[in-house]
């Protein structure tokens, strides 16, 4: 009885030790890094304008930064198509980032740009969110361009209250609705009709839509390009702009072309519009 026991014992232990050696040679299997996608005209909401473009880059993960590509059109026109060419420059000097390029619903006289166009730049970011948790970090660096310029600073100083985004590119953007310069222009009542349905705003209304009102200390790093002829955006904008963030203590570059236009500048000026750009976003989105 004693000897069958104890072989009993011997062949318990030969075989809970063998066991626990294949566990330890046994290793996870390995995941294989993300291959570099892009994924065209992906519906972040029912409307059909709500669409955009995603670039993702090989290797991504929860680490992977975002830009955030925003058209113009003066709040009633243009598509995502109008900033393809940014992409190429952004995906050469940024090649583990991720890229999306939006399209928001265009205002109307029945549906004016505020609050809907914001709301689809959260659904926006609720999207990637909710479907790229592990693919992609909550960190943002948005690039706008006229109205899409006014966009990004409105919701990045006001809207983003998780400070999620880390830093804001502004060519020729509506800053500040309350500026002489844009109460005098010919086309403020125009404008104030497509932002808000109203030809003669309050200042409460105003002030929901004018991104200077709404910097904080916490606002991202700004770099903002103006042109003194523009016809669409006073000059005097840009002045603003950066006097606002200066006195909240948020870094920013300032950019002024006297001969330049709404962003129709000669091939000079744009080439170094995207080389500080590209320095900029080195030394605060890298």
């Amino acid at each position: 009885m004693k000897k069958y026991f104890i072989l009993h014992f011997l062949l318990l232990f030969i075989t809970v030790g063998c066991s626990s050696d294949d566990n330890n040679n046994s290793a996870p299997p390995v995941a294989e890094p993300l291959v570099a996608e892009e994924i065209m005209n992906v519906s972040y909401a029912p409307d059909a304008e709500q669409k955009m473009d995603i670039y993702l880059p090989e290797g991504r993960n929860e680490n992977t930064k975002v830009f955030v590509l925003v058209h113009g059109g003066s709040w009633v026109l243009g598509s995502k198509e109008d900033m393809n060419f940014m992409i190429p420059t952004l995906q050469s000097q940024f090649p583990g980032h991720a890229i999306v390029n939006i399209d928001y619903r265009l205002a109307s006289p029945e549906n004016p740009v505020n609050p809907m166009q914001i709301n689809d730049i959260k659904s926006v970011i609720s999207f990637l969110e909710s479907n790229y948790e592990q693919e992609l970090a909550h960190e943002y660096a948005f690039v706008g361009v006229s109205a899409g310029a006014h966009l990004s600073m409105l919701y990045s100083y006001k809207h983003d209250v998780n400070h999620d985004v880390k830093a804001v590119v502004d060519i020729v953007g509506p800053a500040d609705f309350t500026d002489i310069e844009y109460v005098n222009h010919p086309l403020y009542t125009q404008s104030a009709f497509t932002l808000l349905g109203t030809a003669t705003p309050t200042m409460a209304q105003i002030e929901e839509i004018n991104p200077v009102t709404h910097i904080t200390a916490q606002a991202p790093p700004t770099i903002s390009f103006y042109g003194g002829q523009d016809p669409l955006v006073p000059a005097s904008q840009g002045v603003i702009l950066e006097s606002r963030l200066n006195d909240a203590g948020v870094y920013n570059e300032f950019n002024f072309y006297p001969d330049g236009g709404h962003a129709d500048w000669n091939v000079a000026i744009m080439q170094e519009v995207f080389n500080k750009t590209i320095l900029f976003l080195q030394n605060n989105f890298e």
